[in-house]
């Protein structure tokens, strides 16, 4: 290892944190500290979420700004960096692990929900390979928008409780300033975690793991004799309910290695992500994904994909007398995730189209409005949003997105004798559309422009203002009319980085 470990100070803050996974999982993390940085200062705190964890308002300070970046730790917090492996576009990497962030700890919320608290940017740690663990502003502020914006749309998602400033300047592409991301997460258990023990062969490490996965995120399960296989099965409804919110608000992930993966069923690592303005399947905005393996259309292949890692990594454990019999179960559990996500996917977009029953024919309705969309490079956004606005009977704002309207009426004709054949009150139908179909999102465009103005120029000001439009993405509001638009021509295609 050829980081050497910084010394931390201990924060006179007290946070209820616990240790329970470097108490129970050594040999899964390696116990290490945050990097010393000229001028921490905290840029960006989440109020709500902050109130949410029942944290101190004292943890918003100079003093919990070195906190929050590791310069300092509170007594008793054992902060560790962890190690996972995985899958990186399909490839194997034995060893991947924080490299640059480290887990402070677990808090209780007000809810009695054990939560992560972990910091993104904190400096090099043993697994690091070779990079300088630190993090630029301009991408931490993204994963902080984003978060913020997916939590706000109902999509389960890690978030950031603070962004700190470092006082450094760091080298990527450009050369900016420096920041760590404090992270609250249900988890930051990947599939990779469970990736990393297999490849060494150290069952006993991976049936702890898998135990403390459980205690975690599915309590019910303990001292169930077919828990890990259950365990499979419960991962499986989370991921597949995931996707399926993601593929009902037009975003890309851009990057669903399988150490990107979580076990709770929660966005983590808003890399190269984005979110569609015109409709198409083969939609791509990271710079890094040059053959499309996590365009929009395939995120559910690779889900499935990613599924038969985790499966391959706790077949040990799903039969420990008969191997075969375990691969024979997993096996048919990972063959059974497109129905199950296709199952997930028709009630998303069901509610986007206001049909509140299930009916045979819906998927071909549902198929056949994308692919027109996809012919007439319509946006995804503004089509379901004006979806409801035809449904009380304003076909106009509709029409005025397609090139050629005559395909969309024939479509229509469909759709209002579908509605018609329901029972459903009018209002029932129009509440459920507006909370299925927003009206904003974070528009590429606009999201560049706040980045742009907090990082280039100093100015969070379009930042702040980007949020107070995501926080409330469903209702309309007047005088918000350009946040509802897709970027303008001279924006032209748009290219995401990993960044962070």
């Amino acid at each position: 290892m050829s980081v050497q470990q910084s010394r931390t100070a201990t924060s006179p803050l007290k946070l209820p944190l616990q240790h329970r996974f470097a108490s129970e999982l050594e040999g899964c993390c390696v116990p290490w500290q945050g990097a010393e940085v000229p001028h921490p200062a905290i840029l960006e705190y989440n109020h709500a979420l902050a109130e949410e964890l029942g944290l101190p308002e004292t943890l918003n300070s100079d003093e919990g700004a070195r906190l929050l970046c590791g310069m300092t730790i509170p007594e008793g917090c054992r902060p560790v960096a962890q190690a996972y492996a995985g899958h990186q576009f399909g490839n194997f990497v034995p060893q991947l692990g924080d490299g640059r962030a480290l887990l402070l700890g677990e808090l209780t919320d007000r809810e009695g929900r054990l939560r992560d608290l972990h910091l993104k940017g904190s400096g090099p740690t043993p697994f690091s390979r070779g990079g300088d663990g630190k993090a630029g502003l301009g991408p931490v502020l993204r994963e902080y928008l984003m978060g913020e914006a997916m939590h706000a749309l109902g999509i389960p998602t890690t978030r950031a409780l603070a962004v700190v400033a470092t006082g450094e300047w760091v080298q990527r592409e450009t050369r900016s300033p420096g920041a760590v991301l404090a992270r609250i997460a249900a988890s930051h258990l990947r599939v990779g975690s469970f990736e990393y023990l297999a490849h060494r062969c150290d069952w006993a490490l991976l049936e702890r793991l898998a135990e403390h996965a459980i205690e975690r995120h599915d309590p019910d399960l303990a001292g169930d004799p077919d828990r890990f296989f259950r365990l499979l099965e419960r991962v499986t409804e989370r991921q597949v309910d995931l996707v399926a919110r993601w593929m009902g608000i037009g975003f890309i992930h851009g990057v669903m290695n399988t150490d990107n993966m979580t076990l709770s069923g929660e966005t983590i690592d808003y890399g190269p992500c984005a979110f569609m303005d015109s409709y198409h399947p083969d939609t791509v905005f990271s710079s890094i994904d040059r053959y499309g393996r996590y365009a929009y259309g395939n995120q559910p292949n690779i889900l499935q994909w990613n599924l038969a890692r985790f499966a391959e990594a706790l077949l040990p454990l799903i039969d420990r007398d008969d191997i075969d019999r375990a691969v024979a179960r997993a096996t048919e559990l990972v063959n059974e995730v497109p129905q199950r996500y296709r199952t997930a996917w028709l009630a998303v977009m069901r509610r986007k189209l206001g049909l509140l029953q299930a009916q045979a024919d819906d998927e071909a309705l549902i198929r056949d409005l994308l692919q027109l969309m996809q012919e007439q490079e319509v946006d995804f956004t503004l089509c379901f949003r004006h979806l409801g606005a035809a449904a009380d009977g304003d076909r106009a704002p509709l029409r005025a997105l397609f090139r050629a309207p005559e395909p969309l009426d024939a479509w229509l004709a469909r759709w209002q004798q579908r509605l018609a054949s329901e029972d459903t009150a009018p209002e029932q139908r129009r509440e459920t559309m507006r909370h299925a179909d927003p009206v904003y999102v974070p528009r590429n465009h606009k999201v560049e422009e706040a980045l742009e103005a907090a990082v280039g120029q100093g100015d969070p000001g379009p930042l702040h203002r980007l949020m107070e439009v995501l926080a409330d993405p469903f209702t309309v509001r007047p005088g918000l009319e350009d946040w509802a638009q897709p970027a303008p021509p001279a924006f032209g295609p748009y290219q995401t980085f990993c960044g962070t």
